[in-house]
């Protein structure tokens, strides 16, 4: 189960409350789900029941249980906890990370599209600087990923200091990581480090997790593992951050943001690379079934940051 899907199930939770008369509110367009917060419980939370109280007409704590008898047994939930003042906290399923993968798998460079921004309309004034420019593209791309109907022709303007934009000598990829990786209200970054191949060039790192992605899976076919997600894997990380990948793109679309992809590209890259010594076996090691499901994970996330750079419209050469 995806935050995406977390979501929408909870939301559905909403609507059959509302529906069987235990609730009266309105039911929201949306419903916020994030990582849960070092020391709180399960792996995702959400504020909901705290939302729709006052509306409701009760507490938070009343809310948060009617939901949760909704929720019980939800497919892909292993447990919902209320904590807290009325929060409701999920824990996945053990098998949630074959459910991920697949979903990666299916969706392609389209993970984390969808349709939340259906009916928003959106339409910017064509900037006449550079960097304005390149960031309003950006977020019109992010905005219709999302279902929004989103231009330009309007008045909205996204407001960003002004900047070189040198293309010419950066190249397109480094120049667009240095004007789109700091937010819009910040200082461009400096271009020449970001030509740098070493670990502390964040774009670097990012396109050479990728790239070891890629070599990997053609490793892996020498093997002969085959990338299939068979058992479960302990790599909370690298879980987290694709579960968390459509939960970005989404704020990043709402909040006309791309640095936040920028910044989940580079967690991502380095959970992968934290990771990428355990996927192929060792020495006299035989293939198993752990092996594949580590190549699995491991396409996967080369799909994300694939996808995610896309947005950003920067290149995940397959060597570097």
């Amino acid at each position: 189960m995806t935050p995406a899907d977390l979501s929408l199930t909870v939301l559905h939770a909403v609507r059959r409350a509302v529906g069987d008369g235990a609730l009266r509110v309105d039911v929201p367009p949306v419903v916020k789900v994030e990582r849960a917060r070092p020391g709180g419980s399960g792996e995702y939370a959400s504020n909901i029941a705290l939302t729709l109280a006052r509306a409701a007409g009760r507490s938070a704590l009343d809310v948060a249980g009617i939901l949760e008898e909704r929720l019980r047994d939800a497919p892909g939930l292993r447990g919902v906890e209320i904590t807290g003042p009325g929060f409701l906290n999920f824990s996945l399923r053990r098998d949630a990370g074959a459910e991920l993968v697949r979903a990666v798998r299916e969706a392609g460079a389209g993970y984390g599209s969808g349709t939340a921004l259906a009916g928003t309309v959106v339409r910017f004034a064509e900037p006449a600087e550079p960097r304005a420019s390149l960031v309003t593209r950006t977020v019109v791309r992010l905005l219709r990923a999302q279902g929004a109907d989103a231009g330009f022709g309007g008045t909205e303007r996204i407001h960003v200091r002004a900047g070189e934009y040198r293309e010419d000598t950066l190249g397109t990829d480094a120049a667009r990581w240095a004007l789109l990786r700091p937010a819009p209200q910040d200082r461009p970054l400096d271009g020449p480090p970001l030509l740098v191949q070493h670990e502390r060039n964040p774009l670097f790192r990012v396109r050479y997790a990728h790239s070891r992605v890629r070599r990997l899976l053609a490793n892996g076919e020498q093997l002969r593992v085959t990338p299939a997600y068979e058992t479960d894997i302990d790599a909370p990380a690298l879980l987290g951050a694709l579960g968390d990948h459509p939960v970005v793109l989404l704020a990043a679309a709402r909040h006309r943001a791309p640095d936040r992809v920028a910044r989940h590209l580079e967690a991502t890259a380095d959970a992968l690379l934290a990771f990428q010594h355990t996927v192929l076996p060792l020495g006299d090691e035989k293939p198993s079934a752990a092996h594949r499901s580590r190549l699995a994970l491991a396409e996967a996330a080369g799909t994300v940051l694939a996808g995610g750079l896309s947005v950003l419209g920067i290149s995940a050469p397959d060597r570097i």
